[in-house]
């Protein structure tokens, strides 16, 4: 497959606070730099108070991206993945290196880009189409079902100022998706619309890349919706690559980045949960297992949660862990059986058997609740640890495992003959 986008050692800086570095002739060398390729965008720069006058939104940046795929871009907020994309997009040029692209390329970066708002639904459909160099056959072509998937009929004739944002949003993607560009760039505005048309665009992005193989840049926080749809992607990091692979590793790395493993948890007893319906103080949060570290898919464990617990009054309760994957996804809730406590030490333990998770990184919260219906202490994400498979990462027999949540082992009855 050929590629169709390369970004060589892309970087982008931008001023802050007042335009100039101070005096005509500083400003004139800068630009004198910049236009010979001299300058150096990570060069700091200062102000005659010793700070910083230039922000590096992106430094030496640089990937390929084939024909046919969906690359999803991930980061934090302030990691340079709307610069870059913009870049991309042609809106603003880079301090430094290069983007080369080839096909006509749709961004969808911010709710609104690239329409008029005077003008209608109808009239920034075909406005779109002649900004993407397409005739008015071919949009006229494409007119119906554009307005169908958008769900907007009943209003294109409607100038778009007066549009909901969820509506703006729906017609935006609608028009980027179906006036056949051959680089596609989403941004997070997808976040505007509904749970259902969030779906419907998942869909028609899966079929623009892998039925009419076009091309896919896809930017959001919504890390499920990376899995499914990206085959590789890029974390950023304070402007710069930081991770470049399957999404799956780069996700495990950017969501580890952050949250290093934590299989136990110890505190003092001064660490003290005071609330209307108990006193509690921490002892020990735990994983039992025979790895130190981290938990083999076939390995079972035990998660022990040790403190003292005093009530007001005898209470009937029961312990409940919820498990998360690291993309917030409930794996499962396991409630006790009930018991009375009143004061004292409180010790609670889970079973959790092997071949039963995924691969993956886990967190665990704890609850205690009186009556299974009134919650007397919640305890969010007290533990992280990584289940991992040691077997090689090439047997693939058993299917493509990277979706699954979780991957039991049952019971099988077989009959031959």
């Amino acid at each position: 497959m050929s590629i169709v986008v390369r970004a060589e050692n892309v970087s982008k800086t931008y001023n802050l606070g007042q335009i100039g570095s101070g005096t005509l002739n500083d400003d004139i060398q800068r630009f004198i730099a910049r236009i010979t390729g001299r300058e150096d965008p990570t060069k700091k720069v200062l102000d005659k108070h010793g700070n910083e006058t230039v922000h590096v939104a992106l430094s030496d940046v640089s990937f390929d991206v084939i024909e046919g795929e969906v690359l999803g871009i991930v980061g934090k907020n302030g990691a340079g993945k709307s610069t870059l994309l913009k870049i991309l997009s042609s809106i603003t040029s880079p301090t430094s290196g290069c983007v080369k692209m080839r096909g006509r390329v749709a961004s969808l970066l911010e709710v609104g880009t690239g329409f008029h708002p005077e003008l209608s639904g109808r009239e920034n459909i075909y406005l779109n189409g002649a900004i993407l160099g397409m005739t008015r056959n071919e949009v006229s072509r494409k007119f119906d079902e554009i307005v169908d998937f958008s769900g907007v009929s009943k209003f294109i004739d409607t100038p778009v100022k007066r549009y909901s944002s969820g509506m703006y949003v729906r017609l935006a993607f609608a028009v980027a998706a179906h006036l056949e560009p051959e680089i596609l760039i989403v941004d997070e505005v997808l976040a505007v619309g509904d749970a259902d048309f969030q779906k419907k665009c998942m869909g028609k992005m899966k079929e623009v890349s892998v039925g009419q193989g076009r091309t896919v840049l896809f930017v959001s926080h919504n890390l499920a919706a990376v899995q499914n749809l990206c085959g590789r992607s890029i974390f950023l990091k304070g402007g710069k690559v930081n991770a470049i692979g399957t999404t799956k590793d780069v996700l495990n790395k950017y969501l580890m980045d952050d949250a290093n493993s934590v299989i136990e948890r110890d505190w003092d007893n001064d660490c003290l949960a005071d609330t209307e319906f108990v006193k509690m103080r921490y002892s020990r949060i735990h994983i039992q297992n025979d790895d130190s570290e981290s938990i083999k898919v076939g390995t079972a464990f035990s998660i022990e949660v040790a403190m003292d617990a005093d009530f007001d009054n005898e209470e009937n309760i029961n312990f409940s862990f919820n498990l998360y994957n690291i993309y917030g996804q409930i794996i499962f809730n396991s409630l006790s059986e009930s018991f009375t406590h009143f004061k004292g030490s409180l010790k609670g333990r889970i079973f959790v058997q092997g071949d039963l998770l995924n691969t993956g990184i886990y967190k665990f919260s704890i609850m205690i609740s009186a009556d299974r219906t009134k919650t007397m202490f919640y305890l969010e994400d007290v533990l992280t640890f990584e289940v991992f498979d040691e077997r090689e990462a090439d047997e693939k027999w058993f299917g493509d495992l990277s979706v699954v949540l979780i991957r039991p082992k049952l019971r099988w009855e077989i009959t031959n003959g």
